[in-house]
């Protein structure tokens, strides 16, 4: 199981059905002041399952932590094969959608929940804009 330390409480990521606005404002006040923020979230994953964040731009990279669909993500401004989302402001969602779709795309995240943000990588299939 997929889980996320929330101050001193261990939450099942399964469990929960997050509020993306809620999650994609503290986000935007909890990551490090030189990150650039991306309003993305994650999209296409089974109830059952979460989309891993990886240390790497592979499958076979070690897995950071997992979320589900729904959960709001911080993506910096970098994608595989040289895609910047800044490029992309202004256009529809299904266009930046489409984008990434088969690029890796870097995340801020806070494996252990204790404000020590790193970048991580997601795979562009199970993302979208906010």
């Amino acid at each position: 199981m997929a889980f996320a330390n929330l101050g001193d409480k261990a939450v099942n990521l399964r469990s929960l059905t997050p509020s993306v606005a809620a999650i994609a404002g503290y986000l935007a006040t909890a990551l490090p002041a030189n990150a650039e923020f991306f309003g993305w979230q994650v999209v296409n994953v089974a109830a059952w399952d979460v989309l891993n964040v990886r240390a790497a731009p592979a499958s076979s990279a070690a897995i950071l932590v997992g979320y589900p669909t729904g959960t709001a993500l911080s993506l910096t401004d970098s994608c595989t094969s040289g895609l910047k989302l800044d490029d992309m402001n202004g256009k529809p969602k299904f266009q930046q959608t489409a984008a990434v779709r088969y690029r890796w795309c870097e995340v801020w995240v806070d494996p252990a929940g204790d404000g020590n943000y790193q970048a991580g990588w997601v795979y562009g299939k199970y993302i979208s804009p906010l």
